[in-house]
């Protein structure tokens, strides 16, 4: 899963858990094990979100860490959460009458989560669409490259085509190669087209 998939989901997952939350909440066991999971799945990803961080190139790097551990930074609040979360399910297994506080705190707490998780998303969002018109500027300066270099041996082998058809009987066997260096250059053309429009696409998806 990408990055980017990882942390919109995120979202999904802060909501799901306090939904299972608060009916483990009322006594239903098998919602506090689904809750236990969910919150597993959040805290891992969290962590697999903040160690990805080093994996980018530094201008992606720092925008990541400044909506992150910025002044404003979204970990903290989101850490909160997730310290709020595991006290809430850890209540519920004791059966404690504290409960019904920490899940006031939880829903108290949810717009701002949800806020912190979107900015995140939207971080990441900006990150990989700059990966990606990146990727394509320099995908399309190597394809330029072999347009141009196919270009030219298309001129060479028309000239190759002449001097041979001038060379008569002598020059039929450089003519066969000729055309298989014309038929190449072609494919070549072509080839280059096809992957211009192929990370064009991927782009427009990214």
């Amino acid at each position: 899963m990408s990055d980017l998939n990882l942390a919109a989901r995120q979202r999904m997952l802060s909501q799901r858990m306090v939904m299972q939350t608060l009916l483990a909440a009322g006594g239903d066991a098998r919602q506090l094990s689904a809750a236990r999971t969910t919150f597993q799945l959040f805290c891992d990803s969290h962590a697999r979100l903040l160690g990805t961080m080093s994996h980018y190139d530094t201008h992606s790097a720092t925008r990541l860490h400044a909506v992150y551990e910025g002044p404003q930074g979204v970990n903290a609040t989101i850490q909160s959460f997730m310290e709020l979360m595991r006290s809430a399910l850890d209540h519920i297994a004791r059966q404690s009458p504290h409960v019904q506080s920490v899940l006031e705190a939880i829903v108290d707490s949810t717009d701002a989560v949800l806020d912190a998780l979107n900015a995140a998303t939207n971080v990441f969002d900006a990150v990989t669409k700059a990966r990606a018109d990146l990727l394509f500027k320099e995908l399309t300066g190597i394809v330029s490259d072999i347009h141009t270099i196919a270009r030219e041996a298309k001129v060479v082998s028309f000239n190759a085509q002449v001097m041979a058809a001038r060379a008569g009987q002598q020059g039929r066997e450089f003519a066969v190669v000729a055309n298989v260096l014309s038929g190449i250059s072609t494919e070549i053309d072509g080839l280059s087209r096809k992957a211009i429009d192929l990370a064009d696409r991927n782009r427009q998806q990214a």
